[in-house]
């Protein structure tokens, strides 16, 4: 029998793979990617008395290879917050799926294990933009202030690596990153004995410091749009950036559209809490879209789309006076195609 476990490349992905392996220690094949590689399913061949663990991608998107695995004999476990559509009814088919605004993969994991690696679940809520989740774990479980902090900036620092086009882009590929993690139970024993740590916290203040000069593509009152570069650095930073764009305007719907070299945008969407349209939902609406409710993106947008795509942004989520603030795109920031 072969364990596989496929999962996100982000804070979450990672989190709740190193709990899963600290309580119970396979030999298992990992299949990962980018933050936005999801499909990952398909680079999964297993068979009979195989057994897959999938962690934080969608089922919506995996659903045909879901039911392949199933019928070639394998088992599945599946643990993700997003949206999921209908879910398989087999016998080989065990479904942790929670799409709440308030969870994440990693505190699934941690529920389903009773709490036995919580410290790597708080970690992942910070990192997946969710910090009133990390807050409330930590207190539940009695951190005191100055670790809640380290594990903060460790699942800020995780989460923006996994932003890229390619693994190219990445300072570390996901693979690397969680067999660098593997060999701890204490999240505070890799930031204290492990360099990795470093070069992810000096190469996150490098690429946001040169975020800072970044300014709004069009506004309206209740949502912004933002135009990133066709660069590494800007590709790594339009997921943290996204979240700490909200942080500051929490009643801001926010857009951040990113220059690929696919001659379009990849999307990274931020939802008010209060909005009654989620962002996956919007998301949704768009041909490689999806997310959850709050935190959502489209893979690809396509240039012949990006107006119609603004216009749509703003109508959902902006209340729409005739004051629509719209700068000129920064020369950096010009498609090339």
């Amino acid at each position: 029998m072969a364990d596989y476990f496929a999962f996100n490349g982000d804070a979450d992905g990672l989190c709740a793979l190193q709990q899963l392996r600290l309580a119970e220690a396979p030999q298992a094949l990992l299949v990962t990617g980018v933050k936005r590689d999801i499909a990952l399913l398909r680079r999964v061949q297993a068979g009979n008395g195989d057994r897959v663990t999938v962690l934080d991608i969608a089922h919506q998107q995996n659903r045909e290879e879901v039911a392949r695995l199933l019928q070639n004999g394998a088992s599945i476990r599946y643990f993700d917050h997003h949206f999921a559509g209908e879910l398989p009814a087999h016998p080989g088919f065990e479904s942790y799926i929670d799409t709440a605004a308030d969870v994440c993969t990693s505190t699934l994991v941690n529920h389903y294990l009773g709490g036995s690696h919580h410290r790597w679940a708080i970690v992942a809520a910070f990192g997946d933009g969710l910090a009133k989740l990390g807050q409330a774990l930590a207190e539940q479980y009695g951190l005191a202030v100055e670790t809640i902090v380290e594990l903060e900036r460790l699942g800020l620092y995780l989460n923006y690596n996994a932003y890229g086009e390619s693994i190219a882009d990445l300072h570390f590929d996901p693979v690397d990153l969680a067999e660098a993690l593997r060999p701890f139970v204490d999240p505070l024993d890799f930031i204290r004995s492990n360099g990795t740590f470093s070069t992810l916290r000096d190469g996150y203040s490098a690429d946001m410091a040169r975020a800072a000069s970044l300014t709004p593509w069009r506004e309206v009152p209740g949502a912004t749009l933002y135009r990133l570069p066709a660069a590494p650095w800007a590709r790594r930073v339009s997921g943290v950036l996204a979240n700490q764009l909200l942080s500051q305007r929490p009643d801001q719907a926010l857009a951040l559209l990113t220059s690929n070299t696919d001659c379009g945008f990849t999307v990274s969407v931020r939802v008010p809490a209060e909005h009654p349209l989620a962002a996956d939902a919007f998301c949704r609406r768009f041909a490689t879209g999806g997310g959850r409710k709050r935190a959502a993106g489209i893979n690809h947008l396509p240039e012949s789309d990006l107006k119609s795509f603004a216009e749509a942004f703003e109508n959902a989520y902006g209340r729409q006076p005739d004051d629509l603030v719209q700068s000129p795109i920064p020369r950096e920031q010009e498609q090339p195609c």
